[in-house]
């Protein structure tokens, strides 16, 4: 009696083991977070974005240079970042701005959020702009970007004759007060 039970006892475990394993493996596929998303370097000396904290919505994107890039005064100067990415579909990179250039330096992504979709497979390049009244010095390294991998939902635009009524209706720019 106490073989069977023993045996039963560990074909038990075993069943609960590959019963764990399997939850783990649907969860890790359902959590998008988790999703691992793939990277290349098209240049070498090119750094991979990166957080500073685990719960930093965006990863910053570096300047990959071969030697120092000047934006000049209310110009705009597309800086390489090295790197392609393949991003999940339903998805798109938005690239913003840097809160610290921004505010101290007067440096922004031109477009003001630029947008990568899932397909592009080129290298992701930063158009910046210098909004301050002295030129601007990027160096190979700076950070000069934010990456978020944004999802979003695909519609199919529909004509219609006229639009259903909102209590906001036509009102536009400043309408509902300051």
């Amino acid at each position: 009696m106490k073989i069977i039970d023993f045996t039963l006892l560990i074909a038990t475990i075993i069943l609960l083991v590959i019963l764990i394993m399997d939850l783990v493996k649907r969860l890790k596929e359902e959590i998008p977070y988790t999703e691992r998303v793939k990277i290349n370097k098209c240049r070498d000396n090119a750094i991979l974005p990166s957080r500073k904290h685990q719960h930093d919505a965006g990863y910053d994107l570096y300047a990959c240079l071969d030697e120092d890039v000047i934006v000049p005064a209310g110009e705009t100067v597309k800086i390489p970042t090295g790197i392609r990415i393949a991003l999940p579909n339903d998805c798109f990179g938005a690239i913003y701005a840097r809160s610290g250039l921004a505010t101290k330096y007067g440096i922004r992504p031109a477009n003001a959020v630029g947008v990568c979709d899932a397909p592009y497979r080129d290298e992701y390049i930063v158009a910046l702009h210098n909004d301050s009244n002295e030129d601007y010095t990027v160096k190979h390294g700076d950070r000069i970007a934010q990456l978020i991998i944004t999802p979003y939902i695909s519609v199919n635009f529909k004509e219609v004759d006229a639009l259903d009524e909102t209590e906001r209706g036509m009102g536009s720019f400043g309408s509902t007060g300051r």
